[in-house]
């Protein structure tokens, strides 16, 4: 069969660059936009909890309740996104991919008009209610889109079209979603017009090859999932990457950067500034990630990314013990912040969502994206309602425990993940199949029933 000229196998086509762009809209903007709103405003926030409680109750709330009242409305967030991301298998299976996103524009347009309302209303309830809404649909969003758009690139752009949801915070869902998920792999013709070119026979074949495993078997259920050998190392890999990204901290500093830099000697008039130029320079470093994931590949970036989190951790510990005997250690701790800023946007970010696409198939990808989603959620829920807390109890010492997990995952990813970068689905699967021990041949309860012989040798 003759092969696809290496140039053209490289291209990246105006409709598929316009399909992955408007497809990752609706996810980044909802996902990233809602996880840094909270911060700035966080102070009137508070005043409008308090002043809602007066007029309630005649007092005035207590300091511990009103930062566990924050602490929630903050992590309600972070809960949504686990809920939804319960909800990816179901919803995919049933409505497909563009089918489950445009659905989710419920849970984008509710919150609005509940967030629009709450004053008027003179319920922080109905904010708190909102957050959890618009959780659910980031949730949804943050895990269907990747794995839409890592199923529509070819294997040589899956990488870079896989990051860039990370790049688009600025720009609404409904319009993006609605108008923009026209394209899908459905047929010969379609795939040819993503790809810009003829000869898209050898591709198609792999793409039969996976649509014909996922019919033998079904859609693999979460409970199978953990039960099937040969899909082991696969799950445990996106339990320890998920957890990792999250555990890690950053979004600690998203939600609370105001009061870190605060307690790192940031003058309270500069600080929206040094907070948004931290943001700028996680945009900047996305955009470089779309272009060196296929050029240093997904290993490395997170080997990198993640020891740069865990010596910013470090650093950044001795900083803010030592910032009020030596005069320059505050920028030393915005340097650390802005590193860590930095490691995190090259690999911790935006890979592990690459990662569950290529290192399941079709059948197993939704619960794959269910599991990882949940670990996701779940890890963010958790450091968003306790490290208030722990700010206040540990001081300098709170990121001691997110450089801890830096290093844990770090050392992980070296001795278990391996490179995917310019691999089929089906030749990550075989990495995988040495790793897990199980034979080439797999039995009916795997995942992967032998490919057809009409298949074999492709």
């Amino acid at each position: 069969m003759e092969q696809v000229p290496a140039k053209k196998e490289r291209r990246l086509t105006l409709v598929l660059g316009l399909a992955t762009l408007i497809a990752a809209f609706g996810s980044s903007f909802q996902y990233g936009y809602n996880v840094a709103v909270i911060n700035s405003p966080a102070q009137f926030m508070k005043t409008f909890y308090n002043k809602t409680y007066y007029e309630r109750n005649n007092d005035y709330m207590e300091e511990f309740a009103l930062t566990l009242l924050w602490s929630v409305s903050v992590s309600m967030f972070p809960f949504g996104g686990f809920v939804g991301s319960l909800m990816v298998g179901p919803l995919v299976n049933n409505f497909g991919r563009k089918g489950t996103l445009l659905f989710n524009n419920i849970f984008s347009i509710v919150p609005a008009v509940l967030m629009g309302c709450s004053k008027v209303a003179g319920s922080f309830e109905m904010i708190i209610l909102s957050r959890l809404l618009v959780g659910i649909c980031a949730g949804l969003s943050s895990n269907v889109v990747p794995m839409y758009l890592g199923e529509l690139a070819p294997k040589n752009l899956r990488g870079g079209l896989g990051v860039v949801p990370q790049l688009f915070i600025t720009i609404g869902i409904l319009v993006a979603q609605i108008f923009g998920l026209r394209s899908l792999l459905a047929s010969e013709e379609a795939l040819k017009r993503l790809r810009g070119w003829d000869d898209v026979g050898p591709e198609m074949e792999e793409i039969r090859q996976e649509d014909e495993a996922e019919r033998a078997v079904g859609f693999v259920s979460v409970l199978k999932l953990f039960r099937t050998r040969s899909l082991r190392w696969q799950v445990i890999s996106v339990i320890v990457l998920m957890g990792g990204q999250q555990l890690s901290g950053v979004n600690a500093i998203y939600y609370y950067a105001d009061q870190i830099y605060l307690s790192a000697g940031v003058k309270e008039n500069d600080v929206q500034y040094v907070t948004v130029g931290t943001g700028a320079v996680n945009v900047l470093m996305t955009v470089c990630a779309v272009f060196v994931v296929e050029l240093l590949g997904r290993r490395f970036l997170l080997l990198l990314g993640f020891s740069v989190c865990f010596t910013a951790c470090c650093v950044l510990t001795v900083a803010l013990a030592l910032q009020d005997t030596i005069s320059w250690m505050p920028y030393v701790s915005i340097a650390c912040i802005i590193a860590y800023v930095v490691g995190h946007a090259l690999g911790p970010s935006p890979v592990p969502a690459v990662l569950i696409t290529e290192t399941f198939l079709q059948s197993s990808r939704p619960a794959a994206f269910m599991v990882g989603g949940s670990v996701h959620w779940l890890s963010n829920f958790t450091v968003g309602l306790i490290f208030p807390f722990v700010q206040v109890g540990l001081g300098a010492y709170s990121f001691v425990i997110f450089g801890v997990i830096c290093l844990l995952t770090t050392i992980y990813t070296f001795l278990v993940v391996p490179e995917t970068k310019a691999k089929t689905f089906i030749e990550i699967n075989q990495i995988f199949t040495k790793m897990n021990k199980v034979s080439e041949v797999r039995p009916e309860k795997e995942e992967l029933e032998e490919f057809p012989p009409s298949t074999r040798g492709q």
